[in-house]
């Protein structure tokens, strides 16, 4: 793994915002490399910018100084319709709150984005089948969200993330909406998943314990990550 080009790549990350008068300095020059199939625990307490880190890889936000490679393409100085490209072909994305369709099946939100990208029909509901039943939900394919339970919920998010076989997911607390019991059930397949696709993953949590069931752990303090 060592010889591989890192999957991300973020050299003297900056972001700053400004409250008034107020100057206020989130990331003061991270740097990180994430290698392909390694999941990296990004541990942080509220308000350390764990958030804005991940939005900054995601290529979700401008306002950002320093450089970020995804996949081997430097992606700050991309215009708009090249970074949308580079994050639907290599980004895959889990957060806190499912966000699911509500009007919509599980297998009908976990085919969706792949058909943004252009996959045909059949095709995208034998890969949401697939991801969905590996999940534990082959019998709630048909169910729209409001028939799901919290975990159940996640599950299809964590399944929508994986849809596009993205080189690197991102997870902005994916379990903090859970209770501890369903957390680890969810955290140990969203795990299992991540590891038997090959995808990279950064996994943003304020949780020690649910951190060292990763490959490796970042810590962001002050600005930085240690």
């Amino acid at each position: 793994m060592s010889d591989a080009t890192p999957i991300v790549s973020l050299k003297g990350l900056k972001r700053s915002f400004q409250q008034g008068d107020t100057r206020i300095d989130v990331l003061r020059g991270v740097n990180l490399d994430i290698m392909p199939g390694e999941i990296v625990a990004l541990l942080g307490p509220s308000g350390s910018g764990k958030s804005t880190l991940l939005q900054a890889v995601g290529l979700l936000e401008g306002g950002f100084e320093g450089h970020i490679a995804i996949a081997g393409q430097q992606a700050e100085s991309l215009p708009a319709d090249a970074r949308t490209q580079l994050r639907r072909e290599h980004l895959g994305f889990v957060y806190q709150f499912h966000h699911l369709l509500p009007d919509f099946d599980a297998r009908e939100n976990v085919v969706m984005p792949q058909m943004i990208l252009g996959t045909p029909r059949a095709e995208c509901e034998a890969r949401a089948d697939s991801l969905l039943t590996s999940l534990g939900l082959g019998e709630r394919l048909t169910h729209r969200p409001s028939q799901l339970s919290g975990g159940e919920q996640q599950r299809v998010a964590v399944a929508r993330a994986l849809a596009n076989r993205p080189t690197l997911v991102l997870a902005d607390e994916p379990t903090g909406n859970l209770d501890e019991h369903t957390s680890n059930a969810v955290l140990a397949q969203f795990l299992a998943l991540v590891r038997g696709e090959g995808s990279a993953a950064l996994v943003a949590t304020h949780n020690e314990r649910l951190a060292a069931r990763m490959d490796r752990v970042v810590r962001l303090k002050d600005g930085v990550l240690t």
